[in-house]
């Protein structure tokens, strides 16, 4: 089993999770996160006063899924995100040594199905 973690831009949320769901992968969690990469810092104008933005707002994807799928989440994943512009996000990959369904105690592959 592996976990994905995929940061990517709010407004790639949607598409990415329609894809996912058209890929036979409906499961995973969101987390808002912000964080700084290569894309440069921007200016926001707040009560009247120019600020310089450091931190990005973006969107976290975790997925948990069987070794036979982890590429098919992958492309799904960049298919949807990518708008070929800096700040598109990046995707991380973890082993996972085990899972268990806690209602039903289902071990292993079983427990993310």
């Amino acid at each position: 089993m592996k976990k994905i973690e995929a940061i990517i831009r709010p407004s790639k949320l949607k598409a990415v999770q329609k894809g996912l769901k058209e890929a036979d992968i409906p499961c995973l969690t969101v987390i808002p996160v912000k964080g700084s990469g290569l894309q440069k810092s921007y200016s926001e104008r707040y009560r009247g006063t120019e600020q310089s933005m450091i931190l990005q707002t973006r969107i976290m994807i975790m997925c948990i899924v069987s070794n036979s799928n982890l590429e098919k989440c992958i492309d799904t994943i960049l298919d949807n995100a990518s708008e070929g512009q800096v700040g598109d996000g990046k995707i991380f990959i973890y082993d996972v040594e085990d899972a268990i369904r806690i209602r039903t105690r289902t071990r292993g592959k079983e427990a993310i199905i």
